[in-house]
């Protein structure tokens, strides 16, 4: 069974698993990091805990005092710590969700967990700020035998072996290539890139295999971004520059795939998603939407006469009512996600967004910057040099 038809019975087994597991094994201990005005507790990274008995919650860190006794009234938990490896030596817990967004933190919370003897680490987007600090996450968890999990929610969705499977069956014929924007709202370009783009280019890498190459252009208000526009980013990301993106990437099965996002172009009825062209129809994903994904049939570049209709596409196929209850709220609510971290722990395996797949997704934003900065001259991944290239700009 290869990894791609494994999410398949995976995820849909993930949504069965019984509410009685955790009388069928001891449950694992959880505990939150989180940092109050620095990045929070992400999407729920804290609360996802409640809506799987097979774990128990027992402490929460928090280096805002305030914050702490309100995440610990939040969470019902008497333990709480504002030093993070405090509370890792105190409480040893099994499994450790690092909620906060801002992604300067990440890198040093990750490896203390791993080096404390946790199990599992579940941990909110973006992963880190350089290729080098997702290396040293990587090693810590592969050396410890860590399984990490990150929150790019939709890679989950049971969904996704649908599409492959419209694909195969030449539902849009020949793949042309894979179109992913961002949000586009007015953190639209380089920030829209990190913050958001990242659960896209987690999609394309799932649809169009590994990144091999990248040529792209990064601009300010419609000039090509210089060292003078380059400042400290917002949400802990390190040097960012450009509120407009174009970026093409080689991907390893031979389709192209694209990323562009443009400050204040998006549609907010829409949200951000990603597109697979095809000469006989369009599948289009929007993240974090309900129903997910849609299709189009017929050649999406030769004007018609008659009326083209979206169809909804299921877990049970083109046009079919969804058979899986709830599956877009388990789905963001990071249920499922989250029994795929539980079963990777069990099962001596990865999860299906590995701390591999985050080092991917952060080298392909590199390679975004690194390929500007070298004036839209193709860049071949994996990447030589492992900083953020805007600080070279």
């Amino acid at each position: 069974m290869n990894r791609r038809h494994f999410l398949a019975t995976t995820a849909t087994a993930g949504l069965a698993f019984a509410t009685n597991a955790a009388d069928a094994s001891p449950r694992l201990r959880v505990a939150v990091i989180g940092h109050t005005g620095r990045g929070d507790y992400g999407h729920g990274l804290d609360t996802m805990w409640e809506k799987l008995p097979e774990t128990e919650l027992v402490a929460v860190a928090d280096a805002d005092v305030k914050g702490l006794a309100a995440a610990q009234q939040k969470l019902k938990v008497t333990r709480g710590f504002t030093d993070y490896r405090k509370m890792l030596a105190e409480v040893k817990p099994d499994v450790v969700a690092i909620g906060m967004r801002h992604a300067d933190q990440h890198r040093d919370v990750a490896v203390a967990v791993a080096h404390a003897g946790a199990k599992g680490i579940y941990m909110e987007k973006p992963f880190c700020r350089t290729p080098a600090e997702a290396d040293e996450i990587v090693a810590a968890c592969e050396q410890k035998n860590v399984k990490l999990a990150l929150a790019h929610r939709n890679r989950w969705h049971p969904v996704l072996p649908t599409i492959d499977k419209l694909v195969k069956e030449d539902a849009i014929g020949r793949l042309l290539e894979l179109r992913a924007r961002g949000k586009e709202d007015p953190r639209g370009g380089s920030l829209d890139l990190w913050v958001l783009g990242s659960h896209l280019l987690n999609l394309i890498c799932y649809f169009g295999g590994q990144p091999l190459g990248c040529s792209a252009t990064v601009l300010q208000a419609g000039k090509l971004v210089t060292r003078a526009d380059v400042k400290d980013g917002a949400e802990g990301l390190g040097p960012l520059a450009g509120n407009e993106v174009h970026a093409r990437f080689d991907m390893e099965r031979g389709v192209p795939a694209y990323f562009d996002s443009i400050a204040n172009a998006g549609d907010r009825a829409a949200g951000f998603g990603l597109q697979l062209v095809g000469t006989k129809g369009i599948i289009d994903l929007r993240v974090d939407q309900d129903p997910v994904a849609h299709y189009l049939a017929g050649n999406p570049f030769r004007p018609v006469k008659e009326p083209r209709v979206w169809q909804a596409i299921s877990t049970g196929g083109l046009g079919q009512p969804e058979p899986l209850a709830d599956i877009g709220k388990q789905v963001m609510a990071h249920v499922v996600s989250g029994r795929d971290l539980l079963a990777s722990i069990r099962e001596h395996r990865q999860p299906l967004c590995s701390a591999r797949d985050g080092r991917t997704t952060v080298e392909m934003i590199a390679a975004v910057f690194e390929s500007h900065r070298l004036q839209g001259q193709r860049v071949a991944l994996p990447l030589t040099a492992r900083d953020n290239p805007l600080a070279r700009l």
